[in-house]
């Protein structure tokens, strides 16, 4: 289901905001479960679960004392533990006085530091679980390609020779024997592109040759949201025949092609169902993540590639789905840590970081290319989410946890004035950054 066809305007701003508010909300109310239900396990009451913030439109308090609402402001939530005096779960004082030894070990401040620790860190821990099962169940959902390389699927060309068939399964491609499917990528920097292909196939037993569009031709396999591809209207399974009047065939061509322009607009002729078509877009710089932690920069549009017929794909076993979603999480953390280093040190643009203006419409972008996109965006997002709450800043998890470790080292938690004044400077930093990454939605290109 197309998300994009319940409201009659793609990108209408009450859809943009819809879409934000869902996925801010889910998110926010796996983190604040992980602290509610850990602290439950651990013997610290919560007095109110909140999604959102202000006027509380809906109330129900449980048999547990908790009282669950959802608030008029959609954009965050908490957990109020008893003996918070606020959302950031700072010490209620007066609250505490006078209460007995049981009384105060329900509360979060006189709870034993294994259970704060462990109340704390479960929000950020939460995050990641989201982000770990999302990204599994879409690899089990989508599966992965079968070894060897089988046709599923035919993928409509402009080509006018088509011989392949579905149930083909490859073996060599212009002369190139086909590597298992784990390394069949290769073949992109191993074997000369032409516009018709010659494929030697098994087909029902037997061996035969027939030609085909080529394998890795110049094609949009995906469209990344709130790219210049998707501003410029360009479609999944658009195949791009010319840039700038010159003919291409593969996809590295255009890739080139794009890198080369420098940012300046370019025209891309474009096949789509048996018409051609005319598309003009300006390649955004992008800091691109390398596999060691690095950065590089180039031009891009936002289309990543596809081949010219659809594989055959089998479930992956439930290990193959597990080690996907941890090293999703891994990739994620690793190249957001690394990109927020090569930011400070002046390597890359300080524009890479998007305040709520930009998530929001990534957010829209990706929820109107339907569920998949708009789920994988939530878990993307999640795992951030649970990164940047582990941030050793006062107000956030991160902050609490160093508290924590303070207090483990010296035997005695921070004074109630130091608090105050660190809680104060972390509440600073934060509104400090949050003004930053709002100008760079709207003044960055």
């Amino acid at each position: 289901m197309d998300l994009a066809g319940l409201i009659p305007t793609f990108g209408s701003i009450v859809f943009t905001i819809a879409a934000f508010v869902v996925a801010l909300s889910v998110i926010v109310a796996i983190h604040e479960y992980g602290h509610y239900i850990v602290g439950r396990w651990t013997g610290i009451k919560a007095d109110v679960f909140s999604v959102g913030f202000g006027p509380v439109l809906f109330s129900k308090t449980d048999r547990h004392g908790t009282a669950w609402q959802i608030a008029a402001l959609p954009f965050g939530g908490f957990v109020k533990f008893r003996g918070d005096g606020n959302a950031a779960s700072a010490k209620d004082a007066d609250a505490m006085i006078g209460l007995s030894d049981q009384d105060l070990r329900e509360t979060m401040h006189g709870a034993p530091l294994w259970a704060r620790t462990l109340t704390v860190l479960a929000g950020p821990v939460f995050n990641f679980i989201l982000s770990f099962l999302i990204f599994a169940a879409l690899l089990m959902t989508r599966g992965v390609a079968s070894d060897p390389i089988t046709i599923e699927e035919l993928v409509a060309m402009p080509s006018s020779i088509q011989e392949l068939e579905p149930g083909d399964i490859i073996l060599e491609v212009n002369g190139f024997v086909v590597p298992p499917t784990e390394d069949f990528n290769d073949l992109r920097g191993s074997v000369e592109p032409t516009e018709t292909a010659t494929y030697t196939v098994l087909r029902e037993g037997a061996e035969t040759t027939v030609r085909g569009p080529w394998l890795f031709p110049a094609l949009a396999g995906s469209v990344s949201p709130g790219s210049a591809a998707e501003e410029a209207e360009l479609l999944e399974g658009d195949v791009i025949t010319a840039v700038d009047g010159d003919p291409i065939i593969d996809f590295e061509q255009l890739r080139d092609k794009v890198r080369a322009s420098n940012g300046a607009a370019i025209a891309l002729t474009v096949w789509r169902d048996g018409v051609l078509g005319d598309f003009t877009m300006a390649p955004r710089r992008t800091d691109l993540p390398l596999a060691d932690g690095s950065f590089e920069t180039h031009y891009i549009i936002g289309v990543s590639p596809g081949m010219s017929f659809v594989p055959a794909s089998e479930t992956p076993s439930i290990g193959q789905a597990l080690a996907y979603g941890a090293n999703q999480i891994v990739f994620i953390t690793k190249s957001s840590l690394s990109g927020l280093y090569h930011m400070v040190v002046g390597k890359i643009s300080t524009c890479n970081i998007s305040g709520p203006i930009g998530i929001a419409e990534t957010s829209g972008q990706a929820a109107s290319q339907g569920w998949v996109s708009f789920i994988w965006f939530i878990a993307v997002l999640s795992t951030a989410v649970g990164m940047l709450n582990l941030f050793p800043i006062p107000v956030l998890d991160g902050g609490h946890l160093v508290f924590y470790f303070w207090e483990a080292v010296t035997g005695r938690p921070p004074s109630d004035q130091a608090l105050k004044y660190l809680m104060a400077g972390g509440l600073t930093v934060m509104l400090g950054l949050m003004l930053f990454a709002v100008t760079n939605d709207l003044f960055c290109p």
